[in-house]
Protein backbone atom coordinates (compact mmCIF):
# COMPACT_ATOMS: atom_id res chain seq x y z
CA UNK A 1 0.00 0.00 0.00
CA UNK A 2 1.10 3.61 -1.15
CA UNK A 3 0.63 6.11 1.53
CA UNK A 4 -0.84 9.19 0.26
CA UNK A 5 1.27 12.01 -0.09
CA UNK A 6 0.79 15.01 -2.80
CA UNK A 7 4.01 15.58 -5.08
CA UNK A 8 4.58 19.36 -5.61
CA UNK A 9 4.80 19.99 -9.32
CA UNK A 10 8.41 20.49 -9.30
CA UNK A 11 9.08 16.68 -7.71
CA UNK A 12 7.03 15.55 -10.71
CA UNK A 13 9.03 17.17 -13.31
CA UNK A 14 12.29 16.78 -11.73
CA UNK A 15 11.43 12.79 -12.40
CA UNK A 16 10.05 13.77 -16.08
CA UNK A 17 13.42 15.51 -16.44
CA UNK A 18 15.71 12.47 -14.57
CA UNK A 19 13.73 9.85 -17.00
CA UNK A 20 13.69 12.04 -19.77
CA UNK A 21 17.70 11.70 -20.04
CA UNK A 22 17.80 7.87 -19.70
CA UNK A 23 19.43 6.01 -22.55
CA UNK A 24 19.10 2.48 -21.63
CA UNK A 25 14.86 1.37 -22.03
CA UNK A 26 14.87 -0.98 -19.30
CA UNK A 27 16.21 1.99 -17.18
CA UNK A 28 13.73 4.15 -18.93
CA UNK A 29 10.87 1.78 -17.82
CA UNK A 30 12.31 1.77 -14.51
CA UNK A 31 12.17 5.32 -13.53
CA UNK A 32 8.24 5.61 -15.52
CA UNK A 33 7.11 3.25 -13.09
CA UNK A 34 8.61 5.19 -10.17
CA UNK A 35 6.95 7.91 -11.86
CA UNK A 36 3.48 5.46 -11.43
CA UNK A 37 4.25 5.39 -7.90
CA UNK A 38 3.97 9.09 -7.80
CA UNK A 39 1.20 9.68 -9.58
CA UNK A 40 -0.79 7.43 -7.21
CA UNK A 41 0.96 9.34 -4.05
CA UNK A 42 3.76 7.20 -3.44
CA UNK A 43 7.16 7.03 -2.65
CA UNK A 44 9.10 5.50 -4.84
CA UNK A 45 12.72 6.33 -3.24
CA UNK A 46 14.72 9.09 -2.46
CA UNK A 47 13.68 12.34 -4.04
CA UNK A 48 14.95 13.18 -7.67
CA UNK A 49 17.03 16.87 -7.84
CA UNK A 50 15.77 18.16 -11.58
CA UNK A 51 18.39 18.21 -13.95
CA UNK A 52 19.80 21.53 -15.01
CA UNK A 53 17.05 22.96 -16.99
CA UNK A 54 19.60 24.89 -19.49
CA UNK A 55 21.32 22.07 -20.05
CA UNK A 56 18.75 19.70 -20.59
CA UNK A 57 17.12 21.85 -22.74
CA UNK A 58 20.34 22.33 -24.98
CA UNK A 59 19.91 18.39 -25.49
CA UNK A 60 18.23 15.76 -26.78
CA UNK A 61 16.28 12.77 -24.96
CA UNK A 62 18.20 9.76 -23.80
CA UNK A 63 17.87 6.84 -26.21
CA UNK A 64 20.15 3.52 -27.05
CA UNK A 65 22.63 3.52 -29.58
CA UNK A 66 20.73 1.00 -31.31
CA UNK A 67 18.49 1.19 -33.67
CA UNK A 68 20.25 2.75 -36.17
CA UNK A 69 18.78 6.68 -37.20
CA UNK A 70 18.12 6.70 -40.73
CA UNK A 71 16.36 9.27 -43.71
CA UNK A 72 12.61 7.42 -43.40
CA UNK A 73 13.34 7.06 -47.10
CA UNK A 74 16.20 4.59 -46.04
CA UNK A 75 13.90 2.55 -43.99
CA UNK A 76 12.74 -0.94 -45.98
CA UNK A 77 9.59 -2.14 -46.19
CA UNK A 78 7.58 -4.27 -43.82
CA UNK A 79 5.71 -7.32 -45.56
CA UNK A 80 3.49 -8.70 -43.15
CA UNK A 81 3.83 -12.14 -45.51
CA UNK A 82 6.97 -13.09 -43.90
CA UNK A 83 8.59 -13.21 -40.02
CA UNK A 84 10.54 -10.98 -39.91
CA UNK A 85 8.43 -8.46 -41.81
CA UNK A 86 5.81 -8.62 -39.24
CA UNK A 87 9.26 -8.57 -36.35
CA UNK A 88 10.06 -5.53 -38.33
CA UNK A 89 6.50 -3.81 -38.51
CA UNK A 90 6.14 -4.58 -34.64
CA UNK A 91 10.16 -3.40 -34.10
CA UNK A 92 8.93 0.39 -35.99
CA UNK A 93 6.01 0.58 -33.72
CA UNK A 94 8.35 -0.46 -30.66
CA UNK A 95 9.83 2.45 -31.87
CA UNK A 96 7.18 5.33 -31.97
CA UNK A 97 5.93 4.13 -28.61
CA UNK A 98 9.62 4.44 -27.09
CA UNK A 99 9.75 7.96 -28.84
CA UNK A 100 6.56 8.94 -26.90
CA UNK A 101 7.79 8.19 -23.82
CA UNK A 102 10.34 11.30 -23.99
CA UNK A 103 7.60 12.93 -25.70
CA UNK A 104 5.56 12.79 -22.83
CA UNK A 105 8.28 13.24 -20.26
CA UNK A 106 9.58 16.31 -22.58
CA UNK A 107 6.25 18.11 -22.08
CA UNK A 108 5.73 17.42 -18.57
CA UNK A 109 9.39 18.85 -17.60
CA UNK A 110 10.04 21.52 -20.90
CA UNK A 111 6.89 23.64 -20.12
CA UNK A 112 7.39 24.84 -16.86
CA UNK A 113 4.63 27.57 -16.53
CA UNK A 114 1.72 25.01 -17.55
CA UNK A 115 -0.23 23.93 -14.20
CA UNK A 116 0.02 21.05 -12.03
CA UNK A 117 -2.83 19.11 -13.87
CA UNK A 118 -0.84 19.47 -17.29
CA UNK A 119 1.86 18.04 -15.71
CA UNK A 120 0.40 14.70 -14.40
CA UNK A 121 -1.93 14.18 -17.23
CA UNK A 122 1.86 14.07 -19.36
CA UNK A 123 2.98 12.17 -17.05
CA UNK A 124 0.11 9.54 -17.18
CA UNK A 125 0.68 8.92 -20.74
CA UNK A 126 4.26 8.16 -20.32
CA UNK A 127 3.13 5.67 -18.31
CA UNK A 128 0.71 4.09 -20.90
CA UNK A 129 3.54 4.32 -23.71
CA UNK A 130 6.16 2.86 -21.58
CA UNK A 131 3.68 0.01 -20.82
CA UNK A 132 2.90 -0.13 -25.10
CA UNK A 133 7.05 -0.32 -25.40
CA UNK A 134 7.15 -3.05 -23.02
CA UNK A 135 4.19 -4.92 -24.76
CA UNK A 136 5.90 -4.78 -28.13
CA UNK A 137 9.49 -5.59 -26.81
CA UNK A 138 8.60 -8.18 -24.98
CA UNK A 139 6.49 -10.09 -28.26
CA UNK A 140 9.96 -9.23 -30.16
CA UNK A 141 11.79 -11.11 -28.11
CA UNK A 142 9.35 -13.80 -28.44
CA UNK A 143 9.76 -14.01 -31.96
CA UNK A 144 13.96 -13.77 -31.77
CA UNK A 145 14.46 -10.29 -31.60
CA UNK A 146 15.35 -7.53 -29.80
CA UNK A 147 14.43 -3.17 -29.97
CA UNK A 148 17.49 -2.20 -32.09
CA UNK A 149 17.83 -5.34 -34.56
CA UNK A 150 15.66 -3.12 -37.07
CA UNK A 151 17.06 0.50 -38.76
CA UNK A 152 14.84 3.20 -37.84
CA UNK A 153 13.77 7.26 -38.18
CA UNK A 154 13.75 10.01 -35.94
CA UNK A 155 10.65 11.89 -37.46
CA UNK A 156 8.81 12.12 -34.36
CA UNK A 157 11.52 13.71 -32.27
CA UNK A 158 11.74 16.48 -34.79
CA UNK A 159 8.42 17.60 -35.18
CA UNK A 160 8.68 17.66 -30.91
CA UNK A 161 12.49 19.73 -31.36
CA UNK A 162 10.85 22.64 -33.27
CA UNK A 163 8.03 22.99 -31.25
CA UNK A 164 10.33 23.36 -28.07
CA UNK A 165 9.86 26.74 -27.26
CA UNK A 166 5.86 27.02 -27.42
CA UNK A 167 3.29 24.51 -25.76
CA UNK A 168 0.79 25.53 -27.76
CA UNK A 169 2.43 24.25 -31.09
CA UNK A 170 3.58 21.45 -29.23
CA UNK A 171 0.07 20.49 -28.30
CA UNK A 172 -1.33 21.69 -32.18
CA UNK A 173 1.02 19.48 -33.73
CA UNK A 174 2.24 16.39 -31.60
CA UNK A 175 -0.77 15.00 -30.41
CA UNK A 176 -2.82 16.07 -32.80
CA UNK A 177 -1.05 15.77 -35.45
CA UNK A 178 1.81 12.85 -35.16
CA UNK A 179 -0.14 10.91 -32.30
CA UNK A 180 -3.85 11.18 -34.10
CA UNK A 181 -2.04 9.93 -37.39
CA UNK A 182 -1.85 6.57 -35.29
CA UNK A 183 -5.63 6.42 -34.55
CA UNK A 184 -5.85 6.25 -38.58
CA UNK A 185 -3.10 3.88 -39.30
CA UNK A 186 -3.09 1.14 -37.10
CA UNK A 187 -7.08 -0.70 -38.31
CA UNK A 188 -5.78 -1.19 -41.60
CA UNK A 189 -2.15 -2.50 -40.04
CA UNK A 190 -4.69 -5.17 -37.72
CA UNK A 191 -6.41 -5.78 -41.42
CA UNK A 192 -2.98 -6.40 -42.43
CA UNK A 193 -1.93 -8.61 -39.60
CA UNK A 194 -5.65 -10.41 -39.13
CA UNK A 195 -5.01 -11.62 -42.80
CA UNK A 196 -1.87 -13.72 -42.01
CA UNK A 197 -3.58 -15.02 -38.91
CA UNK A 198 -1.18 -12.89 -36.51
CA UNK A 199 -3.46 -12.62 -33.32
CA UNK A 200 -1.35 -11.43 -30.78
CA UNK A 201 0.57 -8.64 -32.96
CA UNK A 202 -3.51 -7.52 -33.89
CA UNK A 203 -4.40 -8.08 -29.80
CA UNK A 204 -1.51 -5.68 -29.02
CA UNK A 205 -2.43 -2.92 -31.40
CA UNK A 206 -5.63 -2.66 -29.84
CA UNK A 207 -4.42 -1.82 -26.73
CA UNK A 208 -2.52 0.73 -28.45
CA UNK A 209 -5.17 2.18 -30.23
CA UNK A 210 -7.89 2.57 -27.19
CA UNK A 211 -5.36 3.77 -24.88
CA UNK A 212 -3.80 6.31 -27.97
CA UNK A 213 -7.83 7.91 -27.76
CA UNK A 214 -7.19 9.31 -24.40
CA UNK A 215 -3.34 10.91 -25.11
CA UNK A 216 -4.82 12.88 -28.28
CA UNK A 217 -7.67 13.53 -26.21
CA UNK A 218 -5.10 15.05 -24.05
CA UNK A 219 -3.44 16.60 -26.39
CA UNK A 220 -6.54 18.47 -27.62
CA UNK A 221 -7.87 19.33 -24.31
CA UNK A 222 -5.02 21.66 -24.01
CA UNK A 223 -4.64 22.91 -27.29
CA UNK A 224 -7.86 23.79 -27.15
CA UNK A 225 -7.42 25.81 -23.48
CA UNK A 226 -4.11 27.52 -24.35
CA UNK A 227 -6.39 28.98 -27.71
CA UNK A 228 -8.91 30.02 -25.79
CA UNK A 229 -6.44 31.41 -22.89
CA UNK A 230 -4.65 33.42 -25.96
CA UNK A 231 -7.60 34.49 -27.70
CA UNK A 232 -6.94 32.56 -30.84
CA UNK A 233 -9.14 31.32 -33.18
CA UNK A 234 -8.32 27.19 -32.88
CA UNK A 235 -8.92 26.36 -36.81
CA UNK A 236 -6.83 29.37 -37.94
CA UNK A 237 -4.03 28.85 -35.61
CA UNK A 238 -4.04 24.76 -35.76
CA UNK A 239 -3.31 25.88 -40.12
CA UNK A 240 -0.48 28.36 -39.37
CA UNK A 241 0.95 26.44 -37.06
CA UNK A 242 1.36 23.57 -39.14
CA UNK A 243 2.64 25.48 -42.09
CA UNK A 244 4.65 27.44 -40.03
CA UNK A 245 6.64 24.32 -38.25
CA UNK A 246 6.26 22.15 -41.39
CA UNK A 247 4.56 19.26 -40.18
CA UNK A 248 4.01 16.44 -42.17
CA UNK A 249 1.17 16.31 -44.63
CA UNK A 250 -2.45 14.88 -43.49
CA UNK A 251 -3.10 10.82 -44.92
CA UNK A 252 -6.22 8.98 -45.33
CA UNK A 253 -8.04 7.15 -44.13
CA UNK A 254 -9.12 9.47 -41.13
CA UNK A 255 -10.73 7.23 -38.78
CA UNK A 256 -13.26 9.43 -37.29
CA UNK A 257 -14.40 7.45 -34.22
CA UNK A 258 -11.08 7.43 -33.03
CA UNK A 259 -11.04 11.13 -34.13
CA UNK A 260 -14.26 12.02 -32.68
CA UNK A 261 -13.81 9.97 -29.29
CA UNK A 262 -10.49 12.20 -28.95
CA UNK A 263 -11.80 15.69 -28.80
CA UNK A 264 -11.69 16.08 -32.53
CA UNK A 265 -15.08 17.86 -34.10
CA UNK A 266 -16.57 16.67 -37.04
CA UNK A 267 -15.94 20.56 -39.01
CA UNK A 268 -11.98 19.99 -38.21
CA UNK A 269 -12.47 16.26 -39.73
CA UNK A 270 -14.37 17.74 -42.66
CA UNK A 271 -11.91 19.73 -43.52
CA UNK A 272 -8.62 17.41 -42.76
CA UNK A 273 -10.71 15.11 -45.02
CA UNK A 274 -10.22 17.49 -47.97
CA UNK A 275 -6.30 17.01 -47.88
CA UNK A 276 -5.86 13.21 -46.54
CA UNK A 277 -6.53 11.72 -49.56
CA UNK A 278 -3.85 13.24 -51.77
CA UNK A 279 -1.46 13.62 -48.31
CA UNK A 280 -2.05 17.42 -48.69
CA UNK A 281 -1.05 19.88 -46.06
CA UNK A 282 -5.01 21.28 -44.57
CA UNK A 283 -6.93 23.68 -46.59
CA UNK A 284 -6.27 27.40 -45.60
CA UNK A 285 -8.91 28.56 -42.52
CA UNK A 286 -11.87 30.92 -43.80
CA UNK A 287 -11.70 33.89 -43.86
CA UNK A 288 -13.20 36.15 -40.74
Amino acid sequence: MHSSVSHRPEVLRAWAGHGWLLAEPARKLECVAAIATLLEGGMPGEPTPMPDRDALAAREPGRPARPLLVDPRGVPPRPVGSAEGRAALLHAIAHIEFNAINLALDAAWRFEAMPEEFVRDWLSVAVDEAKHFRMLRDELRERGYEYGDFDAHDGLWQLAWRTRADVLARMALVPRVMEARGLDATPPLQRRLRSVGDRRAVAILQVILDEEVRHVAIGNRWYHELCAGRGLDPRASFIELYQRHAAPPTRGPLNREARLAAGFTDAELDWLSEAAPAGRRPPPAPAA
